[in-house]
This record gives C-alpha cells, structure tokens and sequence, in this order.
C-alpha cells in the first residue's frame, strides 16, 4: 500500500481517535455539570425528591396562599363576647381627697353565658362592684368602680394626677349554661379566658357640662337603682282572692269543716 494511503489511514484513525475522546469529554462534562446543578438545588441524583438522607421525608412546604391566611387570621381582632358603655374609658370626676366613683355598661353580646371579671393595676386604691358576674345571652348590667383620689400637693402633682396610669382590665370567660359566679373559673380555664378591653382612667372637672359627665351620673343613678332592687327580699305570693275581694284562708276553711263534721258525729248520740 503506497505510504500517503497509510499516512492518510493513520491520520484519519488519529482524527477519529481525537473526535471520540472529545466527544466522550463533552458527555462528561455534561454529565458533571448536570450532577453539580442538581446538587446545587438540593437534589441527590440516587435519591427520589422529598427524601433526605436516610430515608426520612421531608416536611411539606406550606403555600403561599395558606401562609398569607395565617397572617390575616393573627391580624383580625379578637371576635368581641361583651359590649362595653364606655368602650375603653372610665371617667371619674376630679375631687381630691375623696372617694370617686366610674360606671360602665356590660352586655352579652353572645349565645352562651359568659363570665367576666376586673384586674386592676391598683387594687389598694381601686375595687369594683360586683367584681365579676355570670352573664346570660343578652343581659347586661352597670358595674361601679371605686377609686380613692389622693390629694395633691402641688399643681405638678395635680397634673399628674390628671394623667392617671392607673389601668382596668376586664377579662372574659365563656362558660356552660347558668351557675354560680366564683372566682376560681378564670383560674380552672384561664387557657380559654380573654381579655376584652384595657380600660383607662380619665379624670373629669365635676363642675362641668361635659357629656360624659352627665352620661356617668345617670349610669351612677341605674346602678344604684338596680343595687336597690336586688336588696329587696323577694316577695311572697298574694293570697288568692275570691267571690267579691274576700280572701280564702286555708287553715280557718280547713279548721271549718273538721268542726262541722265532729258537729254531725256527736248530735246523733246525743239524741
């Protein structure tokens, strides 16, 4: 065979000997980087996806659409059980060195009875009546609140006074069906207790035409008058008239008729 068929032979084996080994370089190359960038994502390529090593699963992945619900739930406010009059004042008129007193308005707002209770975060100087109470769907009631006011000694502690830091709390409790009002409820379920509204103390001028000063004296005077009637002992039943207004009385008609009958027994033997 002459030489330059040879030499052309051999270049052309050279030629495909380079093209294959180029060719295989490329493949692995692909393969690597194919490896490195599903490495890179978190994947195993010996691995199914969802599982880690060793065969454990991996947590689901919340969606956008449920993490956007969860957010909107925990910034809507807590559904309210109670209505309060006022919403998130107590008003107190002015009168240094006496006891002053507040009012305000609770009702049940809900289907179920529901507890409620004050907190207070000067219970020294502060009390409540009543403290707490069992509402039914629908009740309302006007509690009063009692506050000493220390006189001041200067117009700064006058001042200071005004802007009260002294706060209430009313918390409420929903409980199963009519009972008993005690303390201990928000103790033995105070996983389900809520906190309606914070309340904050305003003092008022007494001698002013301030609305809301009116408004607390007539709620002042309700909650008296309602105090009153729950004083009162309950009443007994009238006695059932009969005929023209007289007025049966069991034990005389009883006492009657046991006379007539020892009336008709005895005259036959006296006869």
């Amino acid at each position: 065979m002459p030489f330059w068929q040879a030499a052309g032979n051999a270049t052309s084996s050279s030629s495909s000997s380079s093209s294959s080994a180029t060719n295989s370089s490329s493949t692995s190359s692909s393969s690597m980087n194919s490896t490195a960038h599903h490495n890179r994502a978190g994947g195993d390529p010996n691995q199914n996806h969802g599982e880690l090593p060793g065969g454990e699963r991996s947590p689901p992945t919340v969606s956008a659409a449920t993490a956007v619900s969860l957010v909107a739930k925990s910034l809507l406010p807590t559904r309210r059980r109670l209505k309060l009059d006022p919403a998130s004042k107590l008003y107190f008129p002015y009168e240094p060195g006496k006891q002053a007193k507040s009012a305000i308005g609770i009702k049940n707002i809900c289907k179920s009875h529901i507890a409620f209770k004050f907190q207070t975060t000067a219970p020294k100087s502060c009390y409540m009546r009543p403290p707490g109470a069992i509402l039914a769907p629908g009740e309302s009631l006007i509690a009063t609140v009692f506050k000493f006011v220390e006189p001041p000694e200067n117009n700064i502690e006058r001042q200071l006074d005004l802007k009260n830091k002294v706060k209430f709390k009313i918390m409420s409790l929903k409980v199963k069906g009519e009972m008993e009002y005690v303390p201990e409820l928000f103790d033995d379920m105070k996983n389900q207790a809520a906190v309606e509204q914070i309340l904050r103390v305003v003092f008022l001028d007494p001698e002013s035409t301030n609305p809301a000063l009116q408004k607390l004296k007539r709620q002042l005077a309700e909650a008296e008058a309602e105090l009153e009637n729950r004083k009162k002992p309950a009443e007994e039943p009238a006695p059932r008239p009969t005929g023209e207004g007289l007025v049966i009385d069991e034990w005389k008609e009883r006492r009657e008729r046991y006379l007539a009958q020892q009336q008709v027994e005895v005259g036959p033997v006296l006869k």
